[in-house]
């Protein structure tokens, strides 16, 4: 029995189906293998690790060393994979938490129910007792091991694969999130093109013909220079930008909002498939996760976070790109605005930014080189200012409360369905929060008379919704 309270063979079988095969010079026949009978041998180990110690051990030193080497990673991954489940993406307090006494211990204190004393104390006081309370509180919502073990399942029947810090193909670009970077990454497809210069393309999803050939243009001229596209799959501009940078054989990263099982849009199933098999597709949520409005707002950090400059092709005055423009610019990261015609409602959303934020009017291919990297050819990447983005691990502790308020109120809305009706305790469970804050987030909602509370004790959404929280892309 492994430190997570379940067998050590079912964690193995379930890690080793969702890990990239380090060895690929081994013959055809074992690489048929099944992941799980390649990993019987570590599991036989777990067992003999259990068996009592007569003082009389075949194995040589380094074998046991990288017994525990391998036990000692087993138990990594594994704790991200809780974590994956516990946390809602951009989770400051759960990052300093991680950053302070790794992924391990800090999983196991929320298991063994650590105090917020002990948190803050832990973190050298980086996260306050209350945002400790908080957090502890939320994330207690979600511990369940049947839950971690499903979204493993579920990531090795869609193919996908884990990638966490420290392996080879974790972008660096991340970083610069600090404590609010994910724990893990879920991907399908070429996990290398996380190692290549990019630039993210994104703009509105209510394109006009001219954003979409403009997308298409400078999609194309950038895969022509070997630079990956990086976008969210929406419908609109992102789309056009894949859409051309797979047409032009470059490559291209669609970074989704909700589980990587769940291509979202559903118009846009094939575009992703083939962003799959050409190109990567990847989320830091797991399997089964629906996309909504703040996991949009969230996946638009690791957009920023990936590409050395963002550029915004269309937008509206509250588009979801301004977001990731901004959080680009908060990274230290270069953006480029493309100009529209003035009577366009599309394009007042960039004219706004140029006026408002030190961003770069760009208009053709070889001025987003230069913004990138300095020159019309690849440079690679740039030294990158590690500047917070406003929602780091003082997420937790110092954001404006009436913010943090509309934030949630936003996100129990649309938790909320019409017809089918919710306990507080799986709306805070869908929305990452403790049911005590979810309930009184549900009375203020409930006088504002956009949610009602049946004869059946459930709480569903009025017929009519209500623009509660933030627009997202």
């Amino acid at each position: 029995m492994s430190q997570w309270g379940i067998d050590d063979r079912r964690i193995a079988a379930a890690l080793a189906a969702v890990r990239p095969r380090r060895d690929t010079t081994e013959p055809e026949g074992a690489a048929s293998a099944s992941a799980a009978t390649a990993d019987a041998s570590s599991t036989a180990d777990a067992r003999d690790d259990r068996a009592p110690y007569d003082g009389h051990d075949e194995r040589d030193g380094r074998d046991m060393r990288d017994e525990r080497d391998g036990h000692d990673e087993r138990d990594e991954l594994f704790a991200r994979a809780i974590w994956s489940v516990l946390v809602e993406p951009g989770d400051g307090v759960a990052g300093a938490l991680i950053d302070a006494v790794g992924a391990v211990a800090a999983a196991q204190m929320v298991i063994d129910r650590a105090t917020p004393r002990q948190v803050s104390g832990v973190t050298q006081a980086e996260v306050s007792p209350q945002a400790a309370q908080s957090g502890l509180t939320r994330w207690r919502e979600r511990l369940r091991a049947a839950d971690v073990l499903r979204s493993l399942d579920s990531a090795a029947r869609c193919r996908a694969r884990m990638l966490v810090p420290g392996d080879p193909q974790w972008p660096d670009g991340l970083d610069a999130l600090g404590a609010n970077s994910p724990v893990l990454l879920w991907m399908r497809g070429n996990g290398d093109l996380l190692r290549r210069p990019a630039v993210a393309i994104v703009g509105a999803r209510a394109a006009t013909g001219y954003g979409e050939h403009v997308a298409m243009e400078l999609a194309a001229g950038l895969s022509a220079r070997d630079v990956v596209v990086v976008s969210g799959g929406a419908y609109g501009i992102d789309g056009m930008a894949h859409r051309a940078a797979l047409a032009s054989g470059g490559g291209t990263i669609a970074v989704l909002a909700g589980g990587i099982d769940r291509l979202y849009p559903a118009g846009h199933e094939a575009l992703l498939t083939r962003v799959a098999d050409n190109g990567l597709l990847i989320s830091e949520v797991p399997c089964g996760t629906p996309p909504t409005k703040w996991r949009f707002l969230q996946r638009n950090r690791v957009i920023a976070a990936l590409a050395a400059a963002t550029v915004v092709v269309e937008a509206g005055r509250r588009s979801g790109s301004l977001n990731t423009a901004r959080l680009a610019l908060g990274l230290g990261r270069p953006v480029g605005v493309v100009p529209g015609p003035i009577t366009s409602a599309a394009s007042t959303g960039c004219h706004a930014i140029v006026r408002e934020q030190p961003v770069t009017l760009v208009t053709s291919t070889a001025e987003i080189m230069e913004l990138a990297f300095g020159d019309d050819e690849v440079m690679g990447m740039p030294d990158l200012i590690e500047t917070g983005t406003g929602t780091g691990a003082g997420a937790g502790a110092g954001t404006d409360a009436g913010a943090d308020i509309d934030q949630l109120r936003g996100r129990v809305l649309d938790a909320l369905r019409p017809r089918r009706g919710q306990t507080p305790s799986e709306i805070a469970r869908a929305v990452g929060e403790g049911t005590d804050r979810v309930r009184g987030v549900l009375g203020v909602l409930d006088l504002d008379g956009v949610i009602s509370s049946g004869a059946d004790g459930l709480w569903r959404r009025a017929a009519v919704r209500s623009e509660v929280g933030a627009t997202a892309s």
